[in-house]
This record gives C-alpha cells, sequence and structure tokens, in this order.
C-alpha cells in the first residue's frame, strides 16, 4: 500500500475517537498491552514524561520536547490529534515520523491488527512506541488521549507525570464531575514517580494529593514556583499555567542535565523546534486572523479574554464545533457584538450549521451559516477591514482546515 493507502485503511476499517466518537473507544487496556507484547515491550526500552489533563496537555508536551532537545537530547514526542497529516503525532526533535515506516509498520502488523480488532488509537501508540524504540530516543513525551487511567499510552512508566488542567470535557465517558474526572486523570499517576499539577483547583487537590499518598509518589502543584521569568513563542496569556508546570516537571526529572539556558531557549523556541500549530496562531495580519485549538469551557475561558486585548475595529468569529460538546455552555462565554460566521468541520462529528446558528441566536449571537470552513473564512475576509479581527476556533478540526 502507499502511504496514502495506508492511512485510509487506518481511517476507515478501525474508526478513530475523533471522527466517530465514542463508539470508536476500547475503555480497557487488555488489547494495548497484548500488542506491546507482540511488539516486544517498546515502552521499556525508553524512558518517557507523561501528560494528561482537559487543555494544556499539547502545549506542555511541546513545551518540554523543546527544552530538552535544547539540552541536546534526542527527543520522542507523541500527541493528538493532528491538524493536517497523521505524522505530526510521531515526532523526533522536530521531525516527523518518515512515510515509509507507517507504511511497513502497518503492513507487518496488519494480520495481527486485524485479527485482534485495535482500535485507531492502540495501533498508533504501538507504532509511536516501536519507532522510539528503534530510534533510541533519551526520551519520549507522551501525550495521553483520552483521560488516563484506561488510555492507551498508559502502560509506560514515566519519570515525571505531569497533569495540567481538569475541566467538563468528554463528560460521557470520564464522568459529569471535576471530581470524577480527576480520577480518570490520576490514573497516570505511578507508585514511587512523582507528578506535577500545573493548576491547583479546590475539587480536585484532594484527589491528587490523597492518590499520590497511597502510591508514596511526590506531588507538587507549580503555582508554589516562584515568579516564573521565562517567555515562549507560544502566544496567549493562558500558556503562564503551561509553563509553570512544565518548569516544575523539568525540575522533577533525575539523569537528565538541563541548564537555564536550555529551560529559556526552549520555551522560546517551541515552534521551531516541534513544529507545533493551532495555538494562538496568527495567520495573516491586516486583518489580523487568528486561531486557536481551544474547543471546551475551561479552554475558552482562557482563549476570549485574550480576544477582548486585542486591537480591532470590528471582531469577526468563524465559529465551529463538534456535536457531542456543551456547545450551550460554550456558546455563552462568547462577545455578543461580533459578527459570526457559522461553519462545520468536515467529520461525521461536525454539528449541523443550523443547529449551531439557532443555539448562537438563543444566547445572543448574530450571524449566518456557511456551507464550510473555508467558505466562513472567505466571507469573513471579504468583510473584514484592515483593522478588523478574525479569530477562527470552536473545534481543533475547524482550525485544521484553516492552518
Amino acid at each position: 500500500m502507499t502511504y496514502k493507502e495506508t492511512l485510509d485503511w487506518m481511517f476507515s476499517q478501525l474508526p478513530m475517537y475523533q471522527q466517530k466518537g465514542i463508539v470508536a473507544l476500547n475503555a480497557k487496556l487488555d488489547n494495548i498491552i497484548q500488542f506491546s507484547s507482540y511488539l516486544g515491550n517498546p515502552e521499556l526500552k525508553f524512558k518517557s514524561i507523561h501528560i494528561a489533563g482537559t487543555n494544556g496537555k499539547g502545549s506542555s508536551s511541546h513545551m518540554l520536547a523543546s527544552i530538552l532537545q535544547e539540552a541536546g537530547y534526542k527527543v520522542g514526542l507523541y500527541t493528538s490529534p493532528h491538524l493536517k497529516d497523521f505524522r505530526e503525532r510521531i515526532k523526533i526533535n522536530g521531525k516527523e515520523v518518515d512515510k515509509d515506516f507507517v507504511k511497513d509498520f502497518i503492513a507487518k502488523h496488519k494480520t495481527f491488527l486485524e485479527y485482534h480488532k485495535l482500535s485507531f488509537f492502540e495501533m498508533t501508540v504501538g507504532m509511536a512506541f516501536t519507532y522510539f524504540a528503534e530510534e533510541k530516543v533519551d526520551i519520549a513525551i507522551v501525550e495521553v488521549g483520552l483521560g488516563g487511567r484506561l488510555d492507551s499510552t498508559n502502560i509506560i512508566t514515566p519519570e515525571v507525570s505531569l497533569i495540567t488542567n481538569i475541566g467538563l470535557d468528554h463528560t460521557h465517558i470520564l464522568g459529569d464531575t471535576l471530581e470524577k474526572i480527576a480520577l480518570e486523570k490520576a490514573g497516570i499517576i505511578k507508585p514511587g514517580v512523582p507528578v506535577v499539577i500545573s493548576e491547583r483547583q479546590p475539587e480536585t487537590e484532594t484527589i491528587f494529593t490523597l492518590i499520590a499518598k497511597q502510591l508514596r509518589s511526590k506531588i507538587v502543584f507549580a503555582d508554589t514556583l516562584d515568579q516564573l521569568e521565562y517567555t515562549t513563542d507560544l502566544l496567549g496569556d493562558y500558556q503562564q499555567n503551561n509553563m509553570r508546570g512544565v518548569v516544575a516537571t523539568i525540575q522533577q526529572l533525575e539523569h537528565f542535565k538541563v541548564s537555564e539556558k536550555a529551560i529559556s531557549e526552549g520555551l522560546k523556541k517551541v515552534v521551531a523546534n516541534t513544529g507545533l500549530m493551532g495555538r494562538w496562531q496568527i495567520l495573516q495580519r491586516n486583518p489580523l486572523v487568528v486561531c486557536d485549538t481551544a474547543h471546551n469551557k475551561e479552554g475558552l475561558q482562557w482563549v476570549i479574554p485574550q480576544i477582548a486585548k486585542q486591537p480591532y475595529q470590528k471582531l469577526h468569529i468563524v465559529l465551529g464545533f463538534v456535536s457531542d460538546k456543551d456547545v450551550k455552555g460554550v456558546l455563552k462565554l462568547f462577545p455578543k457584538d461580533a459578527h459570526y460566521y457559522f461553519v462545520r468541520p468536515n467529520i461525521s462529528r461536525g454539528m449541523d450549521v443550523d443547529v449551531l446558528q439557532k443555539l448562537a441566536e438563543e444566547e445572543g449571537l448574530s450571524g449566518k451559516a456557511h456551507a464550510s470552513v473555508k467558505k466562513g473564512l472567505k466571507k469573513a475576509l471579504s468583510k473584514a477591514s484592515k483593522d478588523d479581527m478574525i479569530y477562527v476556533g470552536g473545534s481543533t478540526f475547524v482550525v485544521a482546515e484553516v492552518v
């Protein structure tokens, strides 16, 4: 199979959560444990840092990778979902996994994958861990896909665990309270392995502290750090919490020499070192066009005030969601004086634009529905003056169509 044929097979035969939703999930570790054993347990052949959380996982993962690259290490990076190309999920020192490796891995193990009916995510975790083992990375930064306790990545024993933030996302899977969701995220805490909590929240602090104590794991709340003197090239004030968690994680990392210079330079060069996209990314100026992958209440509570801080005459918002989100609750956060362009991301879970427009109008948001993300953005660009601002967001999949 060609690379495209390989991806088509992966996406169509084995549904992934990002496309299909809850029907794609296999909420147990049996399959990945069996697959890993079949592959020779590649996760035992490299050191790692494990990252869970509702928001900030991606930014924090890329910050950590950039810092460790600046410190001179060969760094694997596994994240999800991808924006443009599947290979964004698996990188070493910012370079995406080679197409031939993806093709060869699937071809070699296709019989096993089909027979055992592995999920898309289980398959890609095995692929990433095999790649990191074969390439002999010094350390891999591994981002949880969903939750933590039963996530396929949770077969590693990391050097440090990092939990970024807890919010009410994927409640139909993880639970309908912050406490229940925290229990799932806390599943990545391993016996004797230090855990860092980026953001202290009263609903979750006791849970994390109790579980860490039971497992005799040192727990560090990043808000106890002194004021940071570092800056980052990732735009948006909301990155401050992520930076604190990242720096605290580096401080807990033993057996690796990471200088102050490596931390400083790594945080300044996250995009250059890792290729991260979609976090307060400026697509153009005059008019200013910004996109961001924030897609739930907790993430947008940080992003929307950032929009308000920008200088502009008029605000245009190109907005789309997936249908399994608390869209009505999220819409309450958006400014009523903006002009909206309602769009549907091009996936099966994309929310119908007419439904979105109706929900938005109930919240006092006015605008028109458009047939696609690109048509919505094109219309916004035609209406905006050079002193206006256009924000594109609501879903990772909306952003994926414009970056």
